[in-house]
Parts: structure tokens; C-alpha cells; sequence
């Protein structure tokens, strides 16, 4: 089972799959949102429902696993129930927050550093480039730390691609690198769609559109994606998008 999406001046990808630790002794809970959490296309507005619960759950019995849950809806929900500014920064602050004690509990839970930094950066591309560019340093360290901890985890791959595709060159943006992070992470798993995004992404802003193309075809003809929800409501739709504006 495969286990963000982040700070970025565009911020576009989905978050990763795995939602808890995966103990054997998961609450009915945390079993009902980790058969849910790659379904929400087919029932949205049961995101609401669950996020009060697991917010609950998190505030009475804050263990490793509540924590990264409630911060993992709580991404899910700012990117596709919020649908105000101010509905979305607070669940991504929720997120961020509830990710921030689940580092402190577990600080070589990877799980725990990607919710943090994909809460963070999101909460950060909602509040405005400008004034939150002071993010970037936490983002990058938690890009860091999760490839150190995980260098077989993906979506750390798009993490680290985001960051050096949007963020500006005289802040530490490379195409390159962004292209060589992409590309990773496809060689760990192919079909996580959200990387194919971005290496097209990248590969338009560096003039290679038929590439480009390829690789959003690609998406959009994906059989079977890692995170069928994300592929659906985010990953498809964004293809789309690119592939008509790059005719």
C-alpha cells in the first residue's frame, strides 16, 4: 500500500494515500475512513461527517493514529468541501496543527511529517504568496526529512518536485530537479497520478509540450490510480485542462 502535495507558488497534486500507521487494533473509526479516503468522489458531503468525527476523536483520544487522520481529512476536506478562503485556512490550520502534534509524538513518522507540510503548504498558498513565503524554510525541511526517513515514499517525490518547480530560482527553484523528483518517484510507483502533473508541469515550462502531452494522456488513460478519488476529482480534470491549453 502505497503512502502531497505542498507548498508551492501553484500548488497542484494530491495528497498520499496511506491515512494511519495501520496498526492492527484500528478504531471502527479509523477502519471506516481508511476504506473511505480514496472513495470521496462517490459520496463528498460525507467528508463533513467524518471530519467532525475524527475531530472529535482527536481532541478526547489524541494517539498517533486520530492525529494523522484528522489532519489528513482535514486537507481533503479544505481542498474539496471548503468553499471559502477563510473555510479552507481553518481546516488546513486544523490540519497543520493536529500534523504538528502528531510530529511531536512520532518524529520519525513520515506520515506524520507529510500531513504537516501538505496542511502547511496549503494553508500557505490559500493566505497568499507574498505573506507566507516565511513557510518555505519549514516546508523544505520537512521535504528533507521525509525523503531521509522514507526515500522509498512517493509522494515525498511530489513534495520535493512542487517545491523546485514553483517556488522562483532566486529562492531555490530548479526545473531540473524538479523533472529528476518527478520522474523518481514515477520509477516507485507509475501510477500516482499527481506526479505525471507535475513532470508535465515541468516539462511545459521548459518547452517540451509533445512530452508534456504524453504524460497528461497518460494521466487521463490511467487504469488504475493509486488514489482513484484524487484521480478523479483533482488529477483528471487538471489534464484536461493542460492538454487543451497547450493545442
Amino acid at each position: 500500500m502505497t503512502r502531497w502535495t505542498v507548498f508551492a507558488l501553484v500548488l497542484v497534486a494530491a495528497g498520499p494515500g496511506l491515512i494511519t500507521s495501520g496498526g492492527a487494533a484500528d478504531s471502527p473509526l479509523l477502519a471506516e475512513f481508511r476504506a473511505f479516503w480514496d472513495q470521496y468522489h462517490r459520496d463528498p458531503a460525507r467528508l463533513d461527517v467524518l471530519r467532525e468525527r475524527l475531530r472529535k476523536a482527536a481532541g478526547e483520544d489524541a494517539t498517533l493514529d486520530n492525529l494523522i487522520a484528522f489532519a489528513h481529512i482535514s486537507f481533503i476536506w479544505g481542498d474539496v468541501r471548503g468553499r471559502s478562503r477563510e473555510e479552507k485556512l481553518a481546516a488546513y490550520d486544523e490540519g497543520r496543527e493536529a500534523a504538528r502534534r502528531a510530529v511531536a509524538l512520532a518524529p520519525q513518522s513520515v506520515l506524520a511529517h507529510i500531513w504537516f507540510a501538505s496542511n502547511t503548504g496549503r494553508w500557505g498558498q490559500v493566505n497568499g504568496v507574498v505573506r507566507s513565503l516565511f513557510l518555505l524554510p519549514t516546508v523544505k525541511a520537512e521535504m528533507q526529512k521525509i525523503l531521509e526517513l522514507d526515500p522509498s515514499f512517493a509522494p515525498g517525490y511530489v513534495l520535493a518536485g512542487q517545491l523546485y518547480l514553483d517556488v522562483p530560482g532566486i529562492a531555490g527553484g530548479d526545473l531540473d530537479r524538479a523533472e529528476a523528483m518527478f520522474r523518481k518517484g514515477l520509477t516507485i510507483d507509475a501510477h500516482f497520478t499527481s506526479l505525471r502533473i507535475g513532470l508535465a508541469r515541468t516539462l511545459i515550462k521548459k518547452g517540451r509540450i509533445a512530452e508534456a502531452r504524453r504524460e497528461l494522456q497518460a494521466v487521463v488513460d490511467e487504469k488504475a490510480p493509486t488514489n482513484l478519488a484524487d484521480w478523479t476529482v483533482k488529477d483528471v480534470p487538471r489534464a484536461r485542462q493542460l492538454l487543451s491549453d497547450t493545442r
